[in-house]
């Protein structure tokens, strides 16, 4: 592994969490993958070499930690890992939901606010940014894979966490150019809220990669 790749901790095994630990572990980061039950998910496994932990041992595995299980469940979760996250930059890359009985995303479960801002709020001891929260999974770690510019939206109250979830990106293919970062915290409530379009496009479009993006 080459010494300018930073480790890398994923949150959570399913889809979303599965592409970013291939993607990262492809690249050469060094990726601890955190697993609910690692006796029913990680003998599953298929891809390049990546460390199989507990949630808590990936938590403490890495200076960066992507979260990446449901953010329904999230704020719970995420605050029984407070200890192993303290000191820590975590990509928050879900959105809250009520979950509709097909599992298709329904109203905010905060729309008072947002899932990363009660995580900040939560863990006050722990540097969260959010991004990736507006695409299709696939295109997290593939953004040239549409036929337009995507876009990845920043929100986080530390700059230089910022700056370390931009280089990761960066690790991932994705241009400094197409990397918007929008500010505070409290920006991340106006992109969770896009997570209400993506069944109305699905809807019209299909089941298939996708990225909301601003043109200026």
């Amino acid at each position: 592994m080459s010494r300018d790749l930073q480790p890398v901790s994923i949150l959570g095994a399913g889809r979303v969490g599965a592409n970013l630990a291939r993607a990262f572990a492809d690249r050469g980061h060094a990726v601890t993958l955190g697993h609910r039950s690692l006796s029913t998910s990680a003998p599953a496994w298929q891809g390049p070499a990546v460390r199989h932990a507990t949630l808590a041992e990936a938590a403490a595995a890495s200076p960066v930690v992507f979260h990446a299980t449901p953010g329904h469940t999230a704020l719970e979760l995420l605050n029984s890992l407070r200890g192993p996250l303290r000191d820590k930059v975590l990509v928050d890359v879900s959105n809250a939901t009520v979950r509709q009985a097909s599992g298709a995303p329904g109203e905010l479960l905060y729309p008072d606010g947002s899932l990363a801002q009660r995580l900040q709020a939560a863990l006050p001891e722990t540097r969260v940014v959010k991004a990736l929260n507006t695409m299709f999974f696939t295109v997290m770690t593939a953004p040239r894979s549409l036929g337009a510019p995507a876009q990845a939206f920043l929100s986080g109250d530390d700059a230089d966490a910022k700056a370390q979830v931009r280089a990761l990106l960066a690790s991932l293919g994705w241009p400094d150019e197409w990397i918007l970062d929008l500010g505070g915290i409290a920006s991340a409530r106006a992109t969770e809220a896009l997570i209400l379009m993506a069944p109305h496009i699905v809807a019209a479009k299909g089941f298939k990669p996708f990225a909301l993006t601003v043109a200026a």
